[in-house]
């Protein structure tokens, strides 16, 4: 088992740490809606991506009560 062979100090310890921290997101405003999206990513409010409608929200599909 690896054992330290002298105290790592808190200056050094962070000093390594420096690199670790996460950075900011980068959203992008929708074309579509005007929503705050994830860039490269189909926007969660209206499913639109790339000025082309991928994915069609619940609100806007009508389902027959005896077709389930």
């Amino acid at each position: 088992m690896a054992v330290q062979q002298n105290k790592v100090s808190k200056s050094r310890r962070n000093n390594r740490r420096a690199h670790d921290s996460l950075t900011a997101a980068n959203p992008n405003e929708c074309p579509n809606c005007g929503e705050l999206k994830r860039p490269h990513h189909i926007c969660a409010s209206c499913g639109h991506y790339d000025d082309q409608e991928i994915v069609a929200l619940t609100d806007d599909i009508d389902l027959d009560e005896d077709a389930a």
